[in-house]
């Protein structure tokens, strides 16, 4: 089977998954709207698709089957409630929102038409991920540590805390959600964040460096740090320690440390293009199984980043709501 597939936003992230798309025989884009009308030309000439003047008319007269939204956190609103209700199969670029409650309206949109739906965590999709997952298998984690330390996006959404979250919604999220991919549900939260160097930067809203505790379901501990006032690419990571073995996971590479020797792997899979190709499939067969990140879970990821928020905001422990 064909999946036709649309894409509602065509810029940045979206062109990992349209190479993706590219590469896998059962996948066909055929619509695509951006408010950029050029973005959406260029992507159209490209894969031979039509561009649409609306996301309500891509989503109302398209005739796809799967559509993906690539949009910047704060320009989600009906998108994916108008295309859940039309029975199209949904992937989610990350954070799937910036508020609890437009969280909750797609995912109850969602569970009602009983859609396919998946959300862009990657890394669950990583070799090295599944590597992990096992090693830590019926183990007993102690502690994880993650981080995601940088440099500041120039995309002006990015800087103003209602267009991105800030970035421990936006951009650390995937740490969180690694977290508990390997060590369980998180419960609790503590957070500082500052603004150190970036204060004068015009329209900053958001924090520059910042630290959350971490509670999890089985009484683990945990912390994961960001900052965003590098200049440059620096180090993100997640490192998870047990009696008598720490794993630390990176993008591409995973370092296994135990008492009698320390090993190395890699990998030169491209976790976008298997995400995609897990998608694809799944829609093609109508079978969910193979989505490692479907919409109610990146919830549960997003419903921590919004605590760490709040307990930053207000200089309390949050507990994590539930979804």
């Amino acid at each position: 089977m064909t999946v036709e597939v649309g894409f509602i936003g065509t810029g940045g992230i979206a062109n990992q998954h349209l190479n993706g798309l590219e590469r896998i025989a059962d996948a066909r884009v055929t619509a695509v709207f951006d408010i950029a009308r050029e973005r959406a030309e260029a992507v159209a000439r490209r894969f031979n698709a039509r561009v649409y003047s609306s996301h309500q008319e891509l989503i109302e007269k398209s005739g796809i089957q799967a559509l993906y939204v690539c949009l910047p956190p704060f320009a989600h609103e009906d998108q994916e409630i108008l295309a859940a209700h039309k029975g199209i199969a949904l992937f989610v670029e990350k954070p799937v929102a910036i508020s609890y409650e437009k969280a909750r309206e797609v995912l109850a949109a969602i569970r009602s038409s009983g859609v396919l739906s998946a959300a862009g965590y990657h890394w669950r999709y990583n070799p090295l991920t599944d590597r992990a997952r096992e090693l830590l298998k019926d183990r007993a984690i102690g502690m994880v540590h993650g981080y995601w330390h940088g440099g500041f996006p120039q995309v002006p959404w990015w800087r103003q805390i209602n267009g991105s979250g800030g970035q421990f919604v936006e951009q650390t999220t995937h740490i969180v959600d690694l977290a508990r991919y390997l060590a369980g549900e998180i419960i609790a939260v503590q957070a500082r964040y500052a603004v150190r160097t970036l204060g004068t930067v015009e329209n900053f809203s958001v924090w520059d460096t910042g630290t959350v505790n971490i509670e999890f379901a089985s009484g683990a501990i945990g912390n994961i740090s960001n900052s965003c006032m590098a200049n440059l690419g620096y180090t993100v990571g997640l490192h998870v320690i047990c009696p008598g073995l720490i794993v630390e996971e990176h993008s591409n590479n995973l370092r296994v440390l135990e008492s009698s020797k320390t090993t190395e792997y890699r990998s030169t899979e491209n976790a976008y293009f298997l995400e995609d190709q897990a998608f694809i499939k799944a829609v093609a067969a109508g079978d969910a199984s193979f989505i490692r990140s479907p919409y109610e879970d990146a919830v549960r990821s997003l419903f921590v980043t919004l605590a760490a928020n709040e307990s930053a905001t207000y200089g309390k422990t949050v507990a994590v709501q539930t979804v």
